[in-house]
């Protein structure tokens, strides 16, 4: 069955009170369209259109990179209207879905069972039953339980507002039909719109039935329209994630203090996760990995049996297996670590190679640098790698010991097993096996006074 997908992406959110469209605010990162959009994608043999709105160029062009048809619904005059806006590219014979860019939890799986009820004689509607109606179109049915039409609520009497199944907007149906139902759509309703929802008592006076079904939970239908719900459905999405990770095995100390904004494409056993972590982007991490509270990873490959201690930011790096970081510790892109690697508190790594077995305990930055194996950083070292207008790279060979409140002025070597006295400045190449040093000559000086602050 060939589908076209049409997600209404129109509507103008005034109640975020924001001058982001509304369907461009983020769960977990990533925009509530982008996630009815992911879910869509899934569907074999589907073209997606797009329906956005007037202003709304802000939309197409930040999620330019979607393969779907943009089109432009100029005035925003009901979700009947939005739909007709793309009739001409709709197929007689496509099983047409409409899905909306403000409802994101939508599971793919509520989809393929909607779709598995649409034939020539069929349309089929998500519905959902809401302790609290309030806002939703109801779903009227006849005396043996059809539906014969829906009814918004602004247009309900009394009776029908006490009707607790709710219309989610989400239906498939031929494209025939459909376009048909759309050509006679009429806006005599309180709003003077043309709603969609109109269809369906088209539908049953043509003697096409009405098939409904509903989805799982009624987080998975429920749509974003001010910034109180958009926090609910991100905890909700958070906790969907949490569960499937300690479904796969992962320890998470609380998952109400934990957020999934990506991905973990590889994971291990036996990890354990404390509190207010947060996890960005698409991620690796092995076995026996112990992640320390408040750490913020992103894009990161994490090896097996490393413990990252509290409060670390870790970006685009890899971690080799055994090692241990932090607290407040920061690998910036590029920084690679060999395994059993040391990098302590208020250490921060970029775009560095550190080998097997090295420490970098205290107080350092070391970037643009490959440190060898079983290299000693002392407290307060850095590799000066930036002159104001470039990079430049700093090598420190195996097993050299650099100490404490040491500046490395790059571009420079450190040979292998050599020393660099504390306090020094190098700016040039450290011999193998030797001690290197730079001191100005201690002086104390006899009758020297501190100087005070005169009187007014």
């Amino acid at each position: 069955m060939t589908i076209t997908t049409v997600i209404l992406a129109a509507g103008k959110g005034t109640r975020m009170r924001s001058e982001l469209p509304k369907v461009l605010h983020k769960i977990a990162n990533k925009p509530l369209l982008e996630h009815v959009y992911d879910m869509s994608r899934q569907l074999d043999d589907n073209h997606i259109k797009i329906v956005y709105g007037h202003g709304g160029e802000l939309v197409k062009d930040t999620l330019s990179h979607f393969e779907a048809n943009w089109v432009e619904q100029e005035q925003q005059l009901g979700t009947g209207h939005a739909v007709q806006q793309v009739s001409d590219q709709i197929a007689d014979g496509d099983t047409v879905l409409i899905l909306y860019g403000d409802v994101p939890l939508l599971k793919l799986s509520t989809v393929q069972a909607l779709l598995a009820n649409v034939s020539e004689d069929t349309l089929a509607l998500l519905t959902v039953n809401l302790q609290n109606p309030t806002g939703y179109g109801r779903i009227i049915r006849n005396t043996v339980g059809q539906v014969t039409r829906i009814v918004e609520e602004k247009d309900a009497t009394p009776q029908e507002k006490l009707v607790s199944e709710g219309n989610t907007g989400i239906l498939a149906v031929k494209g025939d039909k459909l376009k048909n139902w759309l050509s006679r759509l009429g806006n005599s309703n309180a709003q003077g719109e043309y709603y969609l929802t109109d269809v369906i008592e088209m539908a049953v006076a043509d003697g096409i039935k009405v098939v409904t079904s509903q989805a799982a939970t009624e987080a998975e239908v429920l749509g974003v329209n001010n910034r109180m719900q958009l926090s609910y459905l991100e905890r909700i999405y958070q906790l969907e994630q949490a569960n499937v990770l300690m479904e796969q095995g992962v320890t998470l100390a609380d998952p109400a203090r934990f957020d999934l904004r990506g991905s973990i494409e590889k994971l291990g056993q036996d990890i354990e996760i404390d509190v207010n972590v947060i996890i960005e982007g698409n991620n690796s991490i092995g076995s026996k990995v112990k992640i320390g509270a408040n750490t913020h990873i992103k894009n990161m490959v994490i090896e097996d049996g490393v413990e990252i201690l509290p409060n670390c930011v870790l970006e685009n790096s890899t971690i080799g297996r055994g090692s241990r970081i932090g607290p407040f510790a920061r690998l910036r892109p590029e920084a690679v670590l060999a395994e059993n690697v040391h990098i302590g508190n208020f250490v921060e790594i970029k775009k560095s190679i550190v080998g097997n077995g090295s420490k970098i305990n205290h107080l350092s930055y070391v970037g643009d640098t490959t440190v060898g194996n079983k290299v000693n950083i002392g407290a307060g070292t850095i590799t000066c790698n930036y002159d104001g207008a470039n990079k430049f790279r700093t090598i420190i060979e195996d097993g050299a010991f650099i100490g404490s409140n040491t500046q490395l002025i790059a571009p420079v070597t450190i040979g292998k097993n050599a020393t660099i006295g504390a306090g020094s400045t190098i700016t040039r190449d450290s011999p193998e096996n030797q001690l290197t040093l730079s001191r100005t000559k201690q002086m104390s000086i006899a009758g020297w006074q501190r100087p005070v602050k005169k009187e007014k």
